[in-house]
């Protein structure tokens, strides 16, 4: 079951994508997906559309969902699926994480604006799908397209990363406030690209360790963050503390993202997959078709 080809980490124009999940889903399709979810951030508005869209072309879908958690001081991203959509504390917790966003976006404006950078929220809010969520990424964009950087990573190397002028600060869920809310709505949660993150050795057995002790299920192994050998560094920790391995591109645009959606290496032949949960939904599927694409990581 590992050599599924499972995308369970990507973003629609409902948060910080540039595609909205109708157009997602048909990528997924004819690049072979075969189990997907939309994950956008602290947003579920887009799971609608992208299940009906999934399921007339044939894809299992299970519901998705990036929540944003302060740990340590460091923003981590935790992964939820497979949960009520209509679940109240999940609904108004995201809700509560969405406003937060916003006043967030007015400062980091702000703050562009002391640096010499006038209207950048007026020109990030141009590129958000969803008012709500006024995110980096569309700042990003926008001082891209305004001539201000060559690329968006250039724009959170000068501007948007900790230490730079357009950068501020947010506090987000707490660990196992955004656990309770995954598993209070019947859902599985995940690590997203736990090597993103800037913790010492120390921090990250602290992150590890706390998540399984709020029975975190989880860790994404593969993913479009992840070298070959992350991802047998995760494959190693995640077999250490018992956790289920996903995969996931976490596609956001065609011209930003690094691995298109559905054309990640498949997780290590070790792990044993997220996707085994559901294992009664899958057994209908054919085996993916492999290319060198997705060819399998050596166990």
């Amino acid at each position: 079951m590992h050599l599924l080809n499972a995308d369970l980490h990507c973003h629609s124009t409902f948060s910080d994508g540039s595609l909205p999940p109708e157009e997602l889903a048909r990528r997924a399709h004819a690049n072979g997906v075969q189990l997907w979810a939309l994950t956008d951030h602290d947003e579920i508005a887009g799971q609608a559309p992208a299940r009906a869209a999934a399921e007339a072309l044939g894809l299992v879908y299970v519901t998705g969902v990036e929540i944003s958690v302060t740990f340590i001081g460091e923003t981590v991203h935790i992964l939820g699926f497979d949960f009520d959509l209509e679940n109240p504390a999940l609904v108004q917790g995201l809700a509560a994480l969405r406003a937060g966003r916003d006043q967030r976006a007015r400062d980091m404006g702000e703050s562009l604006a002391r640096a010499g950078i006038p209207g950048a929220y007026e020109g990030a809010c141009a590129y958000a799908g969803n008012p709500d969520l006024v995110s980096r990424t569309h700042f990003a964009r926008f001082l891209v397209e305004s001539g201000h950087c060559a690329s968006v990573h250039e724009v959170f190397s000068r501007y948007l990363k900790e230490g730079k002028p357009g950068f501020v600060p947010h506090r987000w869920a707490g660990l196992g406030q955004a656990l309770d809310w995954i598993h209070g709505a019947g859902g599985v949660a995940a690590i997203a690209h736990p090597a993103r993150y800037r913790f010492t050795p120390t921090e990250e057995l602290a992150l590890f360790t706390e998540f399984a002790s709020h029975s975190g299920q989880g860790v994404e192994v593969t993913c479009g963050a992840h070298f070959p050998d992350e991802v047998t560094r995760y494959a190693t920790m995640a077999a250490e503390f018992g956790l289920l391995a996903s995969r996931g591109s976490d596609f956001h645009a065609p011209e930003e993202s690094r691995i298109a959606l559905g054309e990640l290496p498949d997780l290590p032949g070790k792990c044993t997959p997220l996707w085994s949960l559901w294992a009664d939904r899958l057994q209908h599927l054919p085996p993916a078709e492999h290319t060198g694409a997705h060819a399998a990581l050596p166990a």
